[in-house]
């Protein structure tokens, strides 16, 4: 990291606004290297408890409304009770459609006497008093909650808004002066938070990261005087030039003020940061939603990027936070009324991967056959399932994937995605779903109302763009037990061993409309390469020892921690090793057992050659129990290693 870098995160977190970079001297490359080592031994050591964020009202995804694709930052109050009406009579409310969001519009200025946010009340009527400065959304709040919904609101980490600096025109942009304007977060977080949680009543808040990215002195809006520079801390091109630790401590300082002022802990906190800033290993620890990619839009390529980002990172989401891949698009584009394959994918896709299902339609246009689909009980229940585990990709290709979740009742949901290039007859397996080949898999049809039962294996035709969506019922393979990798929603990836976080070179590109084919195109931007995996290794590969295929298991990088939540199980196995893959082949390679802080077992690995270990350990009285893998040095990309057919059993 820069020397100017750590300038800016210290003054950060001193609550500074301006910093010097002094004598880079201070921190050559063998202070930044001591450091390092020292953050990576710290984050290595046992700890005993789960430090995956368990705060706010996030024990299943949220579901709801939100305004952004809807209107964009034409929204008003008319608009927002109409959808929120609509949502109650007809019946979707009763499914768990519960929050009614605001995105960017709402906001006029922020009253320079007081730092008070004014509210655009020609927009938000209900918000006027007979003070000009002092508006109130507590009218509005209390008309939402009065219905049985949650109301939501939008910010910015920074001083301004992403409309501000990206919308084409000024209409409903915040007015006055530049300071007036200046209505992000960035440095009245406490004063904000306060007011939109503790006096407003708004039980979420989505906030956006333009303000720290797109606010250079380059910028052509801030050269034109219309807003102050503010020297950006992400580069969504580069990872590298980004101030990680000064992202994660502005929004560490926006959960904390939550915690401080959310009433009765009644609260949801979206990161919106677009997959940047390695957010992928940190956001889980902060917020409740964490964006994995840059915004949607309507259209099938762009459904395409943004499931990429979140379906190969089941491990980094949990009750209490999820991976967010953006709002639904249902009724718009390739989305709308004439194509209801492409919706019903949509739909299905976020459904399994446990997004947030939130409906960014003007419902008051919407037909009965989209509401019905939005209305589907039964795919609606797989993404609200108690378990919390995101489905895990079981077939994966670039023309077709199969995805199974494991639900709380033990069953398994099982998406079979036609990406687009033609009609497939997929062969769905009994290896797929982790059951037993010799008896009846039951599968029930959540689009077609069908069942088919098979054994050993079955196929099934997928049409292009289509999602067929099941619950699978059958024997399970693993009598008496659970695979690691089957229960990503009971593990916690605290220290993954990346060390240099990298842009996923996996992830699809399309032709964007914000920039069409202008450019080079869009490139990577999502810091994801080499994180934990379930089923394969870091790399996208399938996980092998000694030329051995593990059909189940954790791929992860040496000098990692995993935290996994023991519900009940009294024993834990596995095979570890070397990763085949790993171009650093010499040892030793130490795989460490804990069960509440204890050590229970060990196996020393002392090189590529050596022939897996078996690591098992009795852990009935173990409520978290840590799997660390370590190296005496810094190994990062160079050693994935195995835990192999990772399980507990009773």
């Amino acid at each position: 990291m820069k020397a100017a870098h750590l300038c800016v995160s210290a003054a950060l977190v001193a609550g500074l606004g301006f910093c010097f970079a002094g004598n880079s001297d201070a921190h050559d490359a063998d202070t930044h290297h001591a450091e390092a080592k020292a953050d990576r031994i710290d984050g290595l050591t046992p700890t005993a408890q789960w430090s995956a964020n368990m705060s706010g009202m996030a024990a299943v995804p949220p579901m709801g409304w939100n305004t952004w694709n809807a209107f964009y930052h034409d929204i008003d109050e008319e608009k927002v009770m109409a959808s929120a009406q609509i949502l109650r009579d007809e019946g979707l409310a009763d499914l768990g459609y519960q929050y009614i969001n605001l995105d960017d519009g709402w906001w006029r200025r922020r009253d320079m006497a007081s730092g008070r946010m004014v509210i655009h009340t020609d927009r938000f009527p209900s918000a006027e008093t007979d003070k000009a400065a002092v508006t109130t959304f507590k009218p509005f709040t209390d008309r939402i909650h009065a219905m049985g919904f949650k109301a939501g609101i939008y910010s910015d980490i920074g001083r301004n808004s992403c409309g501000q600096i990206y919308a084409p025109e000024d209409s409903n942009q915040p007015q006055g002066s530049i300071l007036e304007r200046e209505v992000g977060l960035y440095d009245h977080i406490d004063q904000d938070i306060a007011l939109y949680f503790g006096e407003w009543g708004f039980d979420y808040i989505k906030v956006d990261g333009c303000g720290i990215r797109a606010y250079g002195p380059d910028a052509p809006r801030v050269k034109a005087g219309k807003y102050r520079a503010l020297t950006p801390l992400v580069d969504m091109a580069s990872v590298a030039r980004t101030d990680i630790p000064a992202v994660e401590s502005l929004f560490q300082e926006v959960a904390d003020a939550i915690n401080r002022h959310s009433h009765d802990g009644d609260h949801m906190f979206s990161v919106c940061l677009w997959g940047s800033s390695n957010v992928r290993s940190w956001a889980k620890n902060v917020g409740n939603l964490s964006r994995t990619s840059d915004d949607i839009t309507p259209d099938w390529t762009r459904l395409l990027t943004n499931f990429d980002t979140t379906v190969t990172r089941p491990l980094y989401a949990q009750p209490g936070s999820w991976n967010d891949p953006d709002m639904l698009f249902i009724g718009q584009g390739d989305f709308d009324a004439d194509h209801m394959r492409e919706a019903r994918s949509h739909f299905s896709l976020w459904a399994i991967t446990n997004a947030p299902l939130l409906i960014g339609y003007d419902l008051r246009k919407a037909t009965p056959e989209q509401l019905e689909l939005l209305g589907n009980e039964r795919v609606v229940a797989v993404n609200q399932d108690t378990g919390g585990h995101q489905a895990v990709l079981a077939f994966h290709s670039a023309d077709l994937q199969i995805l199974q979740k494991t639900l709380s009742d033990g069953r398994k949901a099982v998406a079979i995605f036609n990406r687009g290039f033609g009609p497939v007859d997929a062969s769905l397996t009994s290896s797929h779903l982790k059951m037993k080949p010799d008896s009846d898999i039951v599968l029930e049809d959540l689009w077609m109302d069908e069942t088919l039962s098979f054994q050993n294996d079955t196929k099934i035709t997928v049409e292009p763009r289509e999602t067929r969506l099941f619950i699978a019922t059958g024997t399970r393979e693993l009598d008496g037990g659970v695979y690691l990798s089957e229960i990503p929603g009971s593990i916690n990836v605290a220290e993954d061993g990346v060390l240099h976080p990298t842009h996923d070179p996996n992830i699809h590109r399309g032709v964007v409309p914000w920039s069409g084919t202008r450019g080079p195109g869009e490139l990577p931007s999502y810091a994801g390469w080499g994180g934990a995996q379930a089923d394969r290794s870091p790399f996208n590969n399938a996980l092998r020892m000694g030329g051995t295929v593990y059909d189940s298991g954790i791929g992860i990088l040496a000098n990692s921690r995993l935290e996994v939540k023991n519900q009940g199980y009294s024993h834990f196995t596995a095979e570890v090793g070397f990763d085949d893959s790993a171009s650093l082949r010499d040892g030793p390679l130490t795989f460490s057992l804990y069960g509440d802080g204890q050590l229970l077992a060990e196996e020393i690995v002392t090189g590529a050659d050596q022939s897996p270990s078996v690591l098992s350990a009795n852990i009935a009285d173990a409520k978290i129990i840590e799997l660390i893998t370590t190296y005496d040095g810094d190994a990062g990309f160079a050693l994935p290693v195995v835990w192999g057919n990772a399980r507990l059993t009773r």
